[in-house]
């Protein structure tokens, strides 16, 4: 059973069923099937699986219908749910599986069924539920108060949204009108009732709410995490309290159960992610992050990090392909002995949001950092995590530590400035607040490109401001910069006649071998962002064609 074909009411699906007795029950399985042959959803039928709004996202940034797309086949579904003693709680488009409840020797059936390529373990039965554990570590700011010199307005929110250029942003216009974001947290307990999210309600803004833990939609409860980081961006009491995208619609999806920690978790987040898509989501703020499981469930590695290995890092960069900017906090370790990043903020093609303090700007030591295990620089921006005002489930305003406030907070200022440029896709968004940001030219592990400005973003998406490590001779030639790169940032100037096409661009080494090919949907933009991985060092040729049209430039990799 895939999503609903009537996706404007936003609902995933679950089994009817009752689940098995407690005492059959060892756990949660991902179920892998083989093939999407012979399913009754098709390519060039997406309106059965995707809504209008999915589908314009895709079509605006060039993004073709894939298999992936497809829901399950709904046959294989049933030879499952045929075996005895199996629930199906959830399917899964993009990994072609199914969230099943059942015992190991009801597991090694379905092992066994000719549809099912594998299966994963997600969660075993715990006699006892562990401690809740600690998203933030605990702040030392004194509490904030409700007014702030000079904008009054926003209250306490106000130096978070200034820092990053919002209040300007604000002002312009740009407030996240007609965007929509999905949160993913653990609860969102005194939304419904708080007067800073009345006009959720009240403009008809808060679009669909769900609960993968528990299969209902009921949000307004378990957990206040997902308030406060609601708050940072869609919070909207003139005078008491003002987010960065107070003006944006919202769907609030709890993903992350708080009594433990488990990978079922993380397909919660795959589950969150592809119900996003298909009610045509623009933006995810995701506040969480996965390396350190309760028993026994096996710990992530830090050679796991690399983007392609834990679940919802492979979700995210599935999310990030369809279209959608996925915004997840880098994490809190940065004080600990494991000092990375988490998994999804490993993925590829997101923006993984580190956390600086609201005076001099500098990484806050619990911010984790990078690199992933495969060299990628990790965070990529920043934005104030430390002594963050956040609203409270009880609507009091406090001040909070940690990346899963900087999070949100960047998410809302990213939403106004894609309203303010709604032809960009999501990567050429990602790649212009990176150029825009305060270490744009010496990114690092700490704190990536630094900390965004609108002003400068609005700039160089209008085409009119090139960084300094692009020589002023190569406007309007084509042109790869940084030339010579230290790292793998690297980005494509256009030419005139390489604009509106779509082009394919191939790195090829010194010794003529394609070592990166990336495809690049047309675009006005005047630059394109290149992900060629972890280059060697050496000389490289750039290859760009578009049609009969073939043009190449050369540059180097120290």
């Amino acid at each position: 059973m895939g999503l609903s074909s009537h996706l404007s009411s936003a609902v995933p699906q679950s089994s009817p069923s009752s689940p098995p007795q407690a005492t059959a029950v060892v756990g949660r399985h991902l179920v892998f099937f083989k093939d999407k042959v012979n399913s009754p959803y098709s390519l060039t039928q997406p309106q059965a699986y995707l809504s209008a709004r999915a589908i314009t996202r895709r079509t605006r940034q060039n993004i073709a219908i894939q298999p992936r797309d497809l829901p399950v086949n709904p046959t294989y579904v049933a030879q499952i749910k045929a075996v005895p003693g199996v629930q199906v709680w959830y399917t899964s488009r993009w990994f072609n599986a199914a969230v099943v409840v059942c015992d190991s020797a009801t597991l090694a059936s379905l092992r066994a069924l000719p549809s099912v390529r594998g299966t994963q373990t997600l969660i075993r039965a715990q006699a006892t539920p562990a401690a809740p554990i600690a998203t933030n570590p605990p702040a030392t700011a004194p509490p904030a108060t409700t007014t702030a010199p000079g904008r009054p307005t926003y209250g306490p929110a106000y130096g978070q949204a200034q820092m990053l250029g919002a209040v300007a942003m604000h002002e312009a216009g740009f407030r996240g009108e007609g965007m929509q974001i999905a949160v993913f947290d653990g609860g969102f307990s005194g939304v419904d009732r708080l007067p800073a999210f009345a006009p959720l309600f009240e403009e008809k803004r808060l679009l669909s709410t769900y609960n993968f833990v528990e299969r209902n939609k009921s949000v307004y409860g378990r957990n206040e995490h997902g308030t406060q980081c609601l708050s940072t961006m869609g919070a909207n009491q003139p005078g008491f309290f003002v987010g960065t995208a107070p003006m944006a619609s919202y769907h609030l999806l709890v993903t992350e159960d708080v009594k433990s920690e488990h990978p079922i978790e993380e397909a919660n987040w795959l589950l969150a992610a592809e119900y996003a898509d298909s009610v045509g989501v623009d933006i995810i703020s995701s506040s969480l992050g996965y390396n350190d499981f309760d028993q026994p469930s096996p710990d992530y590695a830090y050679a796991d990090l690399n983007g392609r290995t834990a679940l919802s890092s492979r979700a995210a960069t599935v999310a990030a392909r369809v279209g959608m900017l996925v915004v997840n906090s880098a994490g809190n370790e940065g004080s600990s002995p494991w000092r990375y990043v988490n998994a999804p903020a490993d993925a590829d093609s997101i923006l993984t949001v580190g956390a600086v303090d609201s005076v001099l700007l500098q990484r806050a030591a619990f911010s984790s950092v990078g690199p992933t295990a495969d060299g990628r620089i990790k965070p990529a921006l920043a934005a104030q995590g430390r002594a963050s005002a956040v609203l409270t489930a009880a609507g009091t305003v406090v001040n909070g530590n940690g990346t899963s406030y900087a999070c949100p907070t960047l998410a809302g200022f990213v939403a106004g400035f894609w309203q303010a440029n709604p032809m960009l896709t999501a990567q050429q968004v990602i790649a212009t607040l990176q150029r825009s940001g305060s270490q744009a030219e010496r990114p690092d592990n700490e704190l990536g490109y630094g900390i965004p400005d609108f002003s400068r973003a609005q700039k160089l998406a209008a085409g009119t401001l090139l960084p300094a490590t692009a020589p002023v001779a190569a406007r309007g030639q084509l042109a790869v910069y940084p030339n010579p790169a230290r790292n793998d940032a690297l980005f494509l100037q256009l030419t005139p006649e390489l604009q509106n096409v779509a082009l394919v661009v191939r790195l090829i080494d010194s010794r003529g071998r394609v070592v990166v090919e990336q495809k690049a949907p047309a675009t006005s933009a005047p630059q394109v962002e290149l992900r060629p991985g972890v280059l060697a060092k050496g000389t490289y040729t750039c290859d760009v064609r578009a049609g009969r049209v073939r043009r190449s430039v050369r540059f180097v990799k120290l």
